[in-house]
């Protein structure tokens, strides 16, 4: 049996769904974006990526004209320069089982949810930085990242992600000697 498809539009940057049972659905089951004031779902340029890749959501410019993944792909690098590596992690935590959020309020990229808890029933676990390996992070950036995740009560997560697209996490924890 075929998944039913959800039309979604590319509406500066971000991704909003039509006002679906099958859209709220998603976002129920996955916690997939937010719902908005008139019942659609939206979505961050890296959520609707991943849902086109799953073939869950085909998404349409204002033409009315489907966008395909790779012309996505180069739209969403634009307005995000560090897309595909930020991508890389977030399809890696996705299906791995986690539910993976935006996380510009605690000062890093994603929040982590354990397996099975959804926003908003606990806490995120982790707050996670996804770097490229062979970019240099220095002492001073470390232990920024480290203070956040310690003060927001999250263990912190460095996301290296190689040339090919592979994730290795470091789970870094704040210790008081």
């Amino acid at each position: 049996m075929t998944k039913e498809v959800i039309r979604a539009f590319l509406s500066n940057e971000n991704v909003v769904t039509e006002n679906s049972d099958l859209a709220r659905e998603l976002f129920n089951q996955g916690r997939y974006g937010k719902i908005t004031r008139d019942n659609c779902v939206q979505l961050s340029l890296i959520e609707a990526f991943y849902l086109m890749e799953k073939q869950r959501i085909s998404v349409f410019d204002k033409r009315g004209k489907e966008i395909q993944a790779e012309s996505y792909l180069r739209k969403s690098t634009r307005l995000e320069p560090d897309f595909s590596i930020r991508y890389a992690v977030f399809r890696d935590i996705r299906d791995r089982g986690y539910i993976i959020k935006t996380a510009l309020k605690f000062g890093a990229d994603f929040r982590i949810y354990d397996r099975g808890v959804k926003p908003g029933e606990d806490h995120a676990r982790w707050i996670v930085y996804p770097v490229h390996e062979a970019r240099h992070m220095t002492w001073y950036e470390f232990a920024a990242k480290n203070r956040v995740a310690h003060s927001t009560k999250k263990r912190l997560l460095i996301a290296v992600v190689d040339d090919e697209g592979d994730v290795s996490y470091w789970e870094c924890r704040w210790l008081r000697p």
